[in-house]
C-alpha cells in the first residue's frame, strides 16, 4: 500500500504538471480532473492548498489556474525566470543609455511583480522596487502599462479583486485607476507622476508575446527634474525600440513559444 504522504505528493505533482502544460491560458478544474484521474473535489482541495502557498493562482476572469511564484521559484524554468533572463540585457542597455533605474515587471493574477532591475550611473537613484516586490496591477508605471493592456473584462475583474488592496495606495483608488488606464491607452505608454514617491516620476511600456498578450513591461524611473517633456520623448523612444526588439525575439524563439 502506498504511503499516504507519498500519495498526496504524487497527486500534487500531477496537478502541477497539468497546470504547467497548459501554459498562460491556465487549466480549469475539470481539465485537471480529467487529466489526472482525480475527483473534482480532490482537485479543488489540493488547488486550495497550492494557492495558499503560492504554487498556483487563479487567473481571472476565466477562473483558470496557472503556476504561481512559489512554483516558479522552485522550478527555475517557468515564465518569470524566462522573462528575467531574456530581459536583463535589455535593462542593462537602457540603464547605460539613460543613467536611470530600469525595471521589468510581469503579471501574476491581480498583481505585478518586479522580476529584474538595472541601475544606471546617475548619482540620485530611484530604487523604488526590489526584485520580487509585488504591487496591485495599475500601481506604478510598469504595473500600469501591463494593466492597461488587458481587456476591459479582465480589468473589471482585477479592480474588484484588488478593491481592499488598493486602499493602501493613495492616488490609486478604483475611479482614479480607470482614468489612468484610459490615459495610458490613449498615449500608448504609462506615466507615474509622483504618485508613489512625490519627487520621482516613471514611464512604462508593455511588451507583448507572440499571441499579442501582455508578457511583461519595461519602465524607467528617475527624479522629477530628469523627466521633462523632451527627455520623456527620448526615454520613450528607447523603451519602444527595446520593446519591439523583445517582441521580435518572443515571436521567433521556439523556446519562448514553448514557455508561452
Amino acid at each position: 500500500m502506498q504511503d499516504p504522504a507519498v500519495k498526496t505528493v504524487d497527486r500534487v505533482a500531477s496537478i502541477l504538471r497539468v497546470t504547467a502544460a497548459h501554459g498562460p491560458q491556465g487549466a480549469g478544474v475539470t481539465e485537471i480532473s480529467d487529466a489526472t484521474g482525480l475527483s473534482k473535489g480532490t482537485v479543488h482541495r489540493l488547488l486550495g492548498a497550492l494557492t495558499s502557498v503560492g504554487f498556483v493562482y487563479q487567473q481571472l476572469p476565466a477562473r483558470r489556474y496557472r503556476l504561481g511564484a512559489g512554483a516558479i521559484a522552485l522550478g527555475g524554468s517557468a515564465l518569470h525566470d524566462h522573462a528575467a533572463a531574456i530581459m536583463q540585457p535589455t535593462l542593462a542597455r537602457l540603464a547605460r543609455a539613460t543613467g536611470d533605474t530600469v525595471f521589468a515587471s510581469v503579471r501574476e493574477g491581480p498583481a505585478a511583480i518586479c522580476v529584474a532591475r538595472a541601475v544606471g550611473d546617475f548619482p540620485v537613484r530611484t530604487l523604488t522596487l526590489d526584485i520580487g516586490d509585488r504591487r496591485p496591477l495599475g500601481v506604478g508605471a510598469g504595473s500600469l502599462a501591463l494593466f492597461a493592456a488587458l481587456s476591459d473584462e479582465a480589468i473589471a475583474g482585477v479592480l474588484k479583486l484588488n478593491a481592499s488592496w488598493l486602499k493602501e495606495y493613495r492616488g490609486f483608488h478604483v475611479k482614479e485607476l480607470k482614468a489612468l488606464v484610459d490615459r495610458t491607452r490613449r498615449a500608448g505608454y504609462s506615466l507615474n507622476e509622483g504618485r508613489i514617491v512625490p519627487a520621482m516620476n516613471a514611464i512604462g511600456v508593455v511588451v507583448r508575446d507572440s499571441s499579442a498578450e501582455p508578457f511583461a513591461s519595461l519602465s524607467i524611473a528617475a527624479i522629477k527634474d530628469r523627466m521633462g517633456k523632451d527627455r520623456v520623448r527620448e526615454l520613450l523612444r528607447l523603451l519602444r525600440e527595446e520593446a519591439r526588439a523583445l517582441e521580435s525575439f518572443l515571436s521567433s524563439s521556439p523556446a519562448m513559444a514553448a514557455a508561452e
